[in-house]
């Protein structure tokens, strides 16, 4: 049992990739009380919510995702694709509140 729990706490560690810092990812933070997260691919909103409780100590009130297909992009003659990606709004609580800014000067 315990090593299960192990594993899952290992999981939460690496289900949120980054914060996304944008001009509509601030004005959702300062309106709405939503904060916005790349993810892995094959993460889903239970476990974004159990990983942002777990690594914040915030409560959060629902996750919803969006999946953002990858660009495609030409190198020299060659015709690519970057890689798709998922990105998770994540409302929080009346009251709690993530700040990114610590320790910035």
């Amino acid at each position: 049992m315990t090593q299960l729990v192990k594993n899952d706490e290992h999981r939460l560690l690496k289900v949120l990739l980054a914060p996304v810092v944008s001009e509509k990812a601030t004005m959702l933070a300062e309106k709405c009380g939503q904060v916005v997260f790349d993810v892995l691919r094959d993460a889903d909103k239970a476990e974004i919510k159990a990983a942002v409780e777990m690594l914040f100590k915030v409560e959060v009130r629902s996750v919803t995702v969006m999946n953002r297909k990858g660009k495609q992009k030409r190198f020299g003659r060659f015709m690519g694709r970057r890689d798709h990606a998922k990105r998770a709004y994540v409302a929080l609580m009346p009251g709690q509140e993530i700040n990114f800014e610590v320790g910035v000067k």
